[in-house]
C-alpha cells in the first residue's frame, strides 16, 4: 500500500461523521505506535552479541540503533506534509507496510550492512507513526482532556523505547537475535489488516507545497551532525572513516540553510516545516528539555546493557529483567501524570521530574566493576520515574501552546527533535564511553576497567547537563490558549 494522490469524498470528511470512529482509531494508533516505537531500542542488549557474531565495534554496532533513530528524523520533517497533504488512511496503511517490509528484512539479513538497511526501512514506516497519532489527536481531543492522551501517547514514547531492552533480553535468552525480528513481523501484519478494516479519515486533507531541496538539506544537516557524533566514538576505536570535523561541518552548515530555506517558504506557507511553531515561547522551552530528556534515556538505554554486559558480566536474560521495573514503572505512571497535568499545569511536575531524573544520573556515576545489583536497580527505576513525571506535561505544554494550523508541523518538530535527541544522545554517550576507555586503556587498565571508566565518564556528562536543564524546567507554564483551543473546529 501506498500513498495515493487520489483523494475521493475522504478529502473533507465531516467531524460528525468521523466523530463515532475516534476511539478505535485512537487505540489502534496507539497500539500500532507502541509496536514500532519498540524497535527503537530492542537492538540495544543484542549489541554485545551481535558485535561478537558481526565481528564489528561497539561504535559501529550502536549505527543499529543511531541509524534508526537518524531515518526518523530526516523522514519526520516530510510528516507535516504527508499529513496534510494526503488521508489519514493512506498515511497510516504506507508506515505500516514499510515498517513491516524492513522486519521482513532484518529478520533475513546476513550480515551487518543488510540488517542496517532493514533498520533503516523499519525506520520510515516509523518516522511516521508517531507525528500522525498526534496529529490525530489535537485534532480531535478537546484541550482540556488532552493532558490524559498525551498521558497514554507518553507510554509509546516513553515507555515502549524502555521495555525494549527487556523484551531483545527475552528473545535472546532463547533464540537467535533475528528472532527479534520474526517475533514482531506477525504483529506488525496484523496491525496493518486491522489498518486496512478499521482505519477511517477523521482530519481533513489540503494541497500542500513539497520542496525537495529542503528534503536533501535536512538530509545533510542532521545525518551530518550524528554521523559526525558517531565518528568520534570509532575515531577513537581507530575505525574513523573520514575524518571527525568534515560531516560536523557539513551537517553544520546544512542545517543552517535549511533554516533559512523555511524561513523563507513559510512566508507564502509552503514550509516542508513550518519553524513559526518556535515563536510559542511554551513550545520552544518545552522542546529544548525534550530534547534533553530524550538524549538521556536513549544515551542511558544503549549504555547500561553495555555495561551490565562487558561489566558485570549479565546474560541477555538478567540485563532485560533488571530493566523492566523501570519501563512499568513509567508505564504507570504516565496516564496518572496526564491527569495531573489537566490538574494543575505543568510546573509541580516538571521541575520535580527533572530534579529526580537529574539525581538519578548522578546516581549512575557511581556505577562501577562492584556496584550491586540491587543500587542499579534502584538507580534506574528513580531515573524512569524522574523521565515520566517530565514528557506527558512538556508535550502537552509544547503542543498544546500552538494554533491549530500549525499542529502537523508542530507534531513533526517534536518528533523530529526527539529523534534528533535521542540520536545524539546514542552517539555522545557511545562516544564518551569509547573515548574514556580508550584513556583508561593507555593508563594500562585490562578491558573490564576500561569499560567501567568509560561508563562513568559518559554518565558524568549526562548529570551535568541533566542539572543545568533543571533551572530550564522552572520557566514551563500551561499553554495560555489551551482553553480557548478547547472549542475549537477539527481541520
Amino acid at each position: 500500500m501506498t500513498l495515493s494522490d487520489s483523494r475521493p469524498d475522504t478529502a473533507s470528511v465531516p467531524t460528525t461523521a468521523a466523530a463515532p470512529r475516534t476511539g478505535p482509531v485512537i487505540a489502534l494508533l496507539v497500539a500500532a505506535a507502541f509496536v514500532v516505537i519498540l524497535n527503537e531500542t530492542i537492538m540495544g542488549v543484542a549489541l554485545p552479541r551481535l558485535m561478537a557474531d558481526l565481528e564489528i565495534t561497539a561504535a559501529t554496532a550502536q549505527w543499529l540503533t543511531t541509524g534508526f533513530l537518524l531515518t526518523m528524523a530526516i523522514v519526520i520533517p516530510l510528516t507535516g506534509y504527508l499529513l496534510a497533504r494526503f488521508p489519514l488512511r493512506n498515511v497510516f496503511l504506507t508506515a505500516m507496510s514499510l515498517f513491516a517490509l524492513g522486519t521482513l528484512v532484518a529478520a533475513l539479513a546476513p550480515g551487518f550492512g543488510v540488517l542496517l538497511a532493514g533498520r533503516i526501512i523499519q525506520a520510515s514506516g516509523t518516522a511516521i507513526m508517531m507525528p500522525l497519532l498526534m496529529t490525530t489527536v489535537l485534532n480531535i481531543v478537546p484541550a482540556t482532556h488532552r493532558g490524559r492522551m498525551m498521558g497514554v501517547i507518553s507510554i509509546v514514547i516513553a515507555v515502549a523505547p524502555a521495555v525494549g531492552p527487556t523484551v531483545s533480553g527475552l528473545i535472546l535468552s532463547v533464540l537467535d537475535w533475528r528472532w527479534m525480528f520474526w517475533l514482531v513481523l506477525p504483529i506488525a501484519l496484523l496491525s496493518l489488516a486491522l489498518g486496512a478494516l478499521w482505519v477511517r479519515n477523521v482530519t481533513e486533507t489540503r494541497e500542500a507545497h513539497f520542496d525537495l531541496l529542503s528534503v536533501v538539506l535536512s538530509a545533510l544537516g542532521f545525518g551530518g551532525l550524528i554521523f559526525g557524533l558517531s565518528s568520534i566514538g570509532e575515531s577513537a576505536s581507530g575505525h574513523a572513516p573520514v575524518p571527525v570535523w568534515i560531516p560536523l561541518v557539513i551537517g553544520a552548515v546544512s542545517l543552517a540553510a535549511f533554516v533559512a530555506r523555511q524561513l523563507f517558504l513559510q512566508r507564502t506557507d509552503a514550509a516542508l516545516l513550518d519553524l513559526r511553531v518556535f515563536r510559542s515561547r511554551s513550545f520552544s522551552l518545552a522542546v529544548t528539555l525534550v530534547v534533553v530528556v530524550m538524549s538521556a534515556l536513549f544515551g542511558s538505554l544503549i549504555l547500561l546493557p553495555i555495561y551490565l554486559q562487558q561489566v558485570l558480566g549479565m546474560d541477555v536474560l538478567a540485563v532485560g529483567l533488571l530493566l523492566l521495573p523501570g519501563g512499568i514503572l513509567m508505564g504507570v505512571i504516565a496516564p496518572i501524570v496526564g491527569s495531573l497535568f489537566d490538574r494543575f499545569g505543568p510546573t509541580p511536575l516538571v521541575v520535580p521530574g527533572m530534579i529526580v531524573a537529574a539525581l538519578a544520573l548522578w546516581g549512575m556515576t557511581t556505577f562501577d566493576a562492584a556496584t550491586t545489583t540491587g543500587w542499579i536497580i534502584a538507580i534506574h527505576i528513580t531515573l524512569n520515574l524522574g523521565l515520566g513525571f517530565v514528557f506527558t506535561p512538556l508535550l502537552t505544554s509544547a503542543l498544546g501552546s500552538l494554533p491549530q494550523k500549525l499542529y502537523s508541523h508542530g507534531s513533526a518538530t517534536v518528533g523530529t527533535m526527539q529523534q534528533v535527541a535521542g540520536a545524539a544522545g546514542t552517539a555522545l554517550f557511545v562516544t564518551l564511553m569509547s573515548v574514556g576507555a580508550a584513556a583508561a586503556a593507555a593508563d594500562g587498565a585490562d578491558a573490564t576497567a576500561a569499560t567501567a571508566s568509560g561508563t562513568h565518564t559518559a554518565f558524568l556528562v549526562g548529570a551535568i547537563v541533566a542539572s543545568a536543564a533543571v533551572a530550564l524546567a522552572c520557566f514551563v507554564r500551561r499553554p495560555q490558549n489551551a482553553e480557548a483551543s478547547a472549542g475549537m473546529p477539527v481541520h
